[in-house]
């Protein structure tokens, strides 16, 4: 019962999550690399123009794979960085809350994508039906009993 409760949560989870970023990446595609770029130079990030590579990427690609469940881990792991360096860069000084540019939504998207990093994506997911079958052993395999 707890893992298809937490199935149900990860596939939620994931879904939400990955639309959120694949909204704000598109967002910061629209707009283009170099519009991006000059945000994030006046914030002071580092290499701008290839953190706004990085980002839109990481954002849209990530986005979509957390959508699919594919490739959850590295997705997670990646989404994860972003969101550290939204909050280091971006937020941190603003203190908890978004109406004052506060790093309440970067600290929560963070958090969700470093859970699926490390949660998995749960069975209904694309990572499930490509790798996790193979992967998977019955604990009567796993060590064979004596007789």
């Amino acid at each position: 019962m707890k893992r298809a409760l937490y199935d149900l949560a990860a596939v939620i989870g994931r879904l939400a999550l990955g639309v959120v970023f694949v909204a704000h990446g598109w967002a910061k595609a629209q707009r283009g690399v170099d519009a991006t770029a000059r945000g994030f130079a006046e914030w002071n990030i580092p290499a701008p123009r290839v953190s706004a590579w990085f980002v839109i990427a990481g954002e849209l690609g990530g986005g979509i794979m957390l959508v699919l469940g594919l490739l959850t881990a590295l997705a997670g792991a990646a989404l994860f960085v972003i969101m550290v360096g939204a909050l280091v860069f971006v937020h941190a000084g603003h203190g908890l809350m978004l109406a004052n540019s506060g790093f309440e939504l970067v600290l929560a998207l963070g958090a969700v994508a470093l859970l699926l990093a490390v949660g998995g994506p749960g069975r209904i997911s694309l990572d499930h039906l490509i790798f996790g079958r193979r992967r998977e052993v019955k604990p009567a395999e796993a060590v064979p009993q004596p007789v």
